[in-house]
């Protein structure tokens, strides 16, 4: 338990005054928020799994409506609230320290949610049977999930992922897997990988960079996966990636 925790401050050290803590891009998001169907006034909105704020803060310049932001680290949320008052947006950030994948909301008590690389923390299904009950009927939810976008990966891909993330699967799979849980897809798209490199990977170099001379036993194992997790997406890119589903119940 004493090294998870290690790890676990180690990887947040790592992230922190990053803009983003994981691949996404604004542009791409908000055409994502254009082709949604119209929600009511004043919708209740979540982002699940928030970081420090890309989505939440959008989703809040968007909608100009408040949205209750979800992660376990307050440092992340307090960089959040830092930056929503920049913007002079901070009246509608509600920040919660929570487990995303034990929250004790009310049934039927949102209207939109939204999750950006986040999922998968707790895995893609996990989080899906977890969120399902707190949308009201009608309504909506953006979801992403790294998967497999061959239906025959490469065998060293495979591998890598039996240790990454074991339970991926590919886009069909994940498909079915939201119909048979209840979820219409109203659109999938693919996150093109550039944005991977300009809005995640590169930051993160620039982190490593700093903390890398000097590095305890732990940071540096965190390093040394980080680097090969980017090693591992510059070789298969083409054939893995996040796709973000549309969806509604």
């Amino acid at each position: 338990m004493e090294n998870q925790e290690q790890y676990i401050s180690a990887l947040i050290e790592l992230h922190c005054g990053l803009q983003r803590l994981g691949p996404g891009d604004v542009e791409f998001s908000s055409n994502i928020l254009q082709s949604l169907p119209k929600l009511p006034p004043n919708p209740r909105i979540a982002d699940i799994g928030c970081g420090t704020g890309a989505g939440a803060l959008l989703l809040a310049r968007h909608f100009q409506s408040k949205v209750i932001a979800v992660d376990f680290a307050k440092v992340f949320l307090d960089q959040m609230m830092e930056t929503a008052a920049q913007e002079g947006i901070g009246e509608l950030i509600v920040p919660l320290q929570a487990d995303m994948g034990d929250l004790d909301w009310e049934p039927e008590s949102i209207d939109f949610l939204w999750s950006e690389s986040a999922a998968y923390s707790v895995t893609f299904e996990g989080a899906l049977r977890a969120w399902k009950p707190f949308l009201r009927p009608g309504g909506l939810a953006v979801v992403s999930e790294m998967n497999y976008f061959s239906t025959h990966p490469s065998t060293a891909l495979v591998e890598a992922m039996k240790r990454m993330y074991p339970t991926i699967q590919s886009e069909p799979e994940n498909r079915e897997l939201l119909a048979s849980l209840g979820f219409h897809i109203s659109e999938d798209v693919r996150l093109p990988s550039v944005f991977w490199w300009k809005n995640y990977y590169e930051p993160l170099r620039g982190a490593i960079a700093r903390l890398q001379n000097g590095a305890d036993e732990v940071m540096q194992s965190v390093i040394h996966e980080v680097l090969g997790e980017m090693k591992l997406f510059e070789d298969f890119h083409e054939e893995y990636g996040y796709t973000y589903y549309t969806l509604s119940v």
